[in-house]
């Protein structure tokens, strides 16, 4: 029987996952390896000046920082961030519903970008990737933002909204480029990078 090509070449490795995203974590199950979750809380403050995929870069290998020194040689730590980007603005976490009711509302019937930064992280070396997914939402009316705000209360989502919920059962018009990057993960450069890395 032939074996999970990525299962077979991380065997004598071990994944850390430092994100405690389900949804992160899902992911590497459909990919069918094992992670390990550790988690470290560091402040997600940015340099102002940074746009679009440097935002997410810069946190995701901050986010790695904090494990300086303590990764044995045989494991690779994980680390990512992603960022709603819109007219040359960031959309992070809205911190209560009215932030989220802003957000939502800048993003209705225009497109905007989904980029997730990944940082791979061994005793030696490091590596960052990003995926950018351009993605077009359709008009919303306020009944609609508030009753998804309401009912799902998306503030751990970087734009206020998670494709995977209703909001984009009912919203996404088109999206040119990877969907799981926009629930969080862009598992087909997860796979590639690791593929590469490993021996």
């Amino acid at each position: 029987m032939t074996k999970n090509p990525i299962a077979e070449k991380l065997q004598n490795r071990k994944l850390i996952l430092a994100s405690g995203s389900p949804r992160r974590k899902k992911f590497f199950e459909d990919l069918g390896v094992d992670v390990e979750i550790r988690i470290k809380s560091v402040e997600e403050v940015y340099p102002e000046q940074l746009k679009g995929e440097e935002i997410p870069a810069y946190l995701a290998e901050l986010k790695a920082s904090v494990f300086k020194n303590e990764l044995d040689a045989n494991e690779i730590l994980i680390t990512s961030d992603t960022v709603v980007w819109h007219n040359n603005e960031s959309l992070a976490k809205a911190g209560d519903k009215t932030e989220a009711v802003e957000m939502l509302q800048k993003l209705s019937d225009n497109w905007h970008d989904v980029i997730t930064a990944v940082c791979f992280t061994t005793s030696t070396n490091q590596k960052t990737v990003s995926a950018t997914t351009k993605v077009k939402l359709s008009k919303l009316t306020s009944k609609e933002i508030n009753y998804y705000l309401e009912t799902f209360k998306p503030y751990d989502k970087a734009g206020a909204y998670g494709i995977q919920e209703w909001l984009g059962t009912i919203g996404i018009e088109e999206i040119q480029g990877s969907y799981n990057n926009v629930v969080g993960l862009p598992t087909h450069l997860v796979y590639k990078t690791l593929m590469s890395m490993v021996d």
